[in-house]
């Protein structure tokens, strides 16, 4: 998958409520060809729905993934936390498998007591038991120093694990490390340490999350569109371009299909 789509998380604004299907329709028109279903606080995908999704979704050919569960940690402490964050991931995938979707995006933990490697561990653990539903499983970069999902730790998951790969959130390490992508060679590391580690079918297949991003010393606050932001935005696409990016960029940005097609038109002229 060598072309890079973009699309948003989550249904578009519009100018109205719209349903899975009508959001898929809207965002095709619109200019954008990528949709994140967010599965974030329950699975809305349904036998009365799905139908739909899937007709809108051949249709158009749209891209789906989802972002999983808020309530995931597979580092808990409780087994029986553990095991529930593990049945969210399962009916997350499930569910997303079902409507033709590709990719299940969450946040796998936190370190809590444990130190960083044991943290990887436990987590490996952890996810080396989830069967393969036919969607990948990816680990998103995070956003404060407490949560676990650093570059490093999920590119070794992804090398270790079959079924895991890696959302890269490109705000979420610039508000983790209070402000630290400035320039394009700033990006440009990050997209070759992901080379290294997982060879250019990595780099041909990624998923990303981008926006503007409110941050301060102990990591991210709140997403802000582009322009209201210091993320640098068209350093990030300059070298994606560069490496030769394929997959998907979703637009995470408070303006959703506005600043997903900002990013669309800037790439373009690339």
């Amino acid at each position: 998958m060598q072309k890079l789509r973009f699309g948003i998380s989550g249904i578009p604004h519009g100018d109205r409520k719209m349903t899975y299907p009508e959001g898929i329709e809207y965002l095709r028109s619109y200019g954008l060809d990528a949709m994140e279903l967010p599965f974030v606080r329950s699975v809305n995908v349904t036998d009365k729905n799905r139908p739909g999704i899937l007709a809108m979704k051949e249709k158009h050919e749209i891209y789906l993934s989802a972002h999983g569960s808020y309530f995931i940690n597979l580092n808990a402490e409780d087994a029986e936390k553990r095991e529930a964050s593990k049945e969210r991931i399962l009916k997350g995938a499930a569910a997303l498998a079902s409507v033709g979707g590709r990719s299940l995006v969450f946040h796998a933990g936190y370190y809590l007591q444990d130190t960083r490697e044991i943290t990887l561990q436990n987590i490996l653990r952890e996810l080396e038991t989830l069967p393969d539903l036919g969607v990948t499983y990816r680990l998103e970069t995070t956003g404060k120093e407490t949560q676990f999902g650093n570059l490093e730790e999920l590119i070794a998951i992804s090398q270790t694990i079959p079924t895991c790969g890696i959302c890269v959130d490109f705000s979420h390490i610039h508000a983790r490390y209070n402000g630290i992508l400035k320039t394009y060679e700033d990006f440009a590391r990050i997209l070759e340490q992901i080379g290294e580690g997982l060879g250019q079918s990595a780099l041909e297949d990624l998923h990303l999350h981008l926006s503007g991003i409110h941050y301060g010393p102990k990591g991210e606050k709140n997403h802000l569109p582009f322009e209201e932001s210091d993320f640098q935005y068209k350093a990030c696409l300059q070298a994606l371009k560069a490496f030769h990016a394929g997959g998907v960029v979703i637009c995470e940005s408070p303006i959703l299909e506005k600043d997903g097609l900002l990013l669309k038109e800037y790439w373009e002229t690339l």
